[in-house]
């Protein structure tokens, strides 16, 4: 792991919103797990694929070749494309991993079983 995940104090600051990956130009990316492609294409002149999740997750993967389409079913493991040799983001090449439950960010090492969890508060639903 180049950088982990070090997400800002508001939505709106600078963050690392993700966790790049160490990886040789065209090495296989593959999917985190099963889902469905919501995009393969190029965004900001790079390669970008997400997989949408049961339960609302959605993976992010970038800079990446992909090898899949929109609405193509995929299995966990499968490769969905290739990593692009595209600087700018790290000092290396390497692949951005992102994780995300609707609009929020989350670390894509918990997916894994690492990454940092934090709770919050459960406050009761006010009378209606």
């Amino acid at each position: 792991m180049l950088r982990g995940f070090a997400p800002p104090a508001q939505p709106w600051l600078a963050g690392h919103r993700g966790t790049d990956l160490s990886a040789s130009p065209g090495a296989e990316v593959r999917a985190a797990g099963t889902g469905t492609v919501g995009y393969a294409g190029p965004l900001a002149d790079r390669g970008v694929v997400t997989v949408l999740h049961p339960g609302g997750l959605r993976t992010t993967y970038l800079p990446v070749q992909p090898s899949v389409r929109r609405g193509q079913a995929v299995a966990v493991g499968e490769v969905i494309g290739t990593l692009q040799d595209a600087p700018g983001h790290c000092p290396a090449t390497c692949l951005h991993w992102g994780l995300l439950r609707d609009r929020a960010y989350l670390d894509p090492l918990l997916l894994l079983g690492h990454g940092q969890v934090r709770l919050l508060p459960v406050w009761p639903a006010p009378p209606s």
